[in-house]
Formats: C-alpha cells, sequence, structure tokens
C-alpha cells in the first residue's frame, strides 16, 4: 500500500526526532553494539508508528529490543514534547527488529553456494 504524503512528512519527522533522543539517551551505542533507526512507517489514521531497528555488533537483539522497550515512555515524553506543535497527537510507538541486512546476507550466501556448485559441477563434467 503507498504511503499518502502527510504519511511520508510524520514519519521523516519522528525518525529525525527519534535518531537525535536516542543519541542524547545513550541509546544508540548498547553494549559496544550500535542501535540505529532503519524506518518508520506510520499507519494511514496516524496513530500508530511502527520504528524499525537495525542492531549492528548486537549479541542480544531482542533483549536489547526489550530494553528500548522499557524506555518507551522515556523517549515518547521526550519526542511529545519535541514535535508538540507539528501533530494534533502522538502515535503510538512500537518497536520492530529490522532484519532486512541478515535477509541479504542470506541472499548472498545462497548465490555464492550456488555459483560454487555451478563451478564444481564444470570441473568434473
Amino acid at each position: 500500500m503507498l504511503e499518502g504524503k502527510r504519511q511520508k512528512q510524520v514519519a521523516a519527522v519522528l525518525e529525525k526526532e527519534l535518531n537525535d533522543i536516542f543519541q542524547r539517551m545513550g541509546l544508540s551505542m548498547i553494549n559496544g553494539g550500535m542501535v540505529s533507526i532503519a524506518s518508520v512507517k506510520i499507519t494511514p489514521d496516524l496513530f500508530d508508528a511502527r520504528i524499525y531497528l537495525s542492531f549492528f555488533k548486537i549479541t542480544d537483539p531482542v533483549g536489547t529490543l526489550n530494553f528500548i522497550q522499557e524506555k518507551n515512555w522515556e523517549i515518547k515524553k521526550e519526542l511529545t514534547a519535541r514535535v508538540r506543535h507539528q501533530l494534533r497527537s502522538m502515535p503510538q510507538l512500537t518497536y520492530y527488529i529490522d532484519d532486512t541486512l541478515e535477509y541479504v546476507d542470506k541472499i548472498e550466501q545462497l548465490f555464492k553456494d550456488i555459483k560454487k556448485q555451478d563451478e564444481q559441477k564444470d570441473g568434473t563434467a
């Protein structure tokens, strides 16, 4: 489904502010790993925001996600203060793990395996 212009605007504002909040609260660096906001998706009614987090060199992504969800009240309070003049109501924030990098790695590995099998097949034929 295509996002509307207002959805994209709100998502961009939330992503920018959340990045700043994560940096200020020390949530962008956890246990020697890095947490970044991969994307923000807003429902058409602007009541729900899905925040997709990307984890780099974090041993326990699920535990880190739970830690961030525990801080949700503080994050939402700060975010509300920052965007109160731009939005009528603050969307409900829901955090998800963005696994696109893992997916890309998996696909690349499959292609390498196929190429290796083809080379072995050509060498024995």
